[in-house]
C-alpha cells in the first residue's frame, strides 16, 4: 500500500485479477486486469463492482480513474507492480 497525500493507492493479485485501487476521500476507482496480464482493463467504483468501462491501454484507463477522483491522470500514482498493466 503507498499513500499519497489524501490519495490511498492499493495493489493486490485476488480472484483471478490484477487489482489497483484508488481512494481519495469518499471516492474510488479501480483499475482491474487478469493475472495473465492479456485482457483489456477494466474501470470500476469498487473491487467488486460493476464494471463500468473497458481499455486497452493502461493510460486512457488511467484517465478515466482520474475522472472518476476529481485529479489531474498525472496525480494518480502507479506502483512498480502496476505498470505493466494494459496491453
Amino acid at each position: 500500500m503507498v499513500a499519497d497525500h489524501e490519495m490511498e493507492v492499493v495493489y493486490e493479485e485476488r480472484n483471478g485479477e490484477r487489482v489497483l485501487r484508488y481512494s481519495l476521500g469518499d471516492k474510488t476507482a479501480v483499475l482491474a486486469q487478469n493475472l495473465h496480464g492479456y485482457a483489456m482493463i477494466a474501470v470500476r467504483t469498487a473491487v467488486d463492482g460493476d464494471e463500468i468501462e473497458r481499455y486497452y491501454g493502461f493510460e486512457m484507463a488511467l484517465d478515466h480513474a482520474a475522472e472518476l477522483l476529481g485529479v489531474h491522470p498525472r496525480e494518480l500514482p502507479v506502483p512498480e507492480v502496476a505498470a505493466d498493466m494494459g496491453m
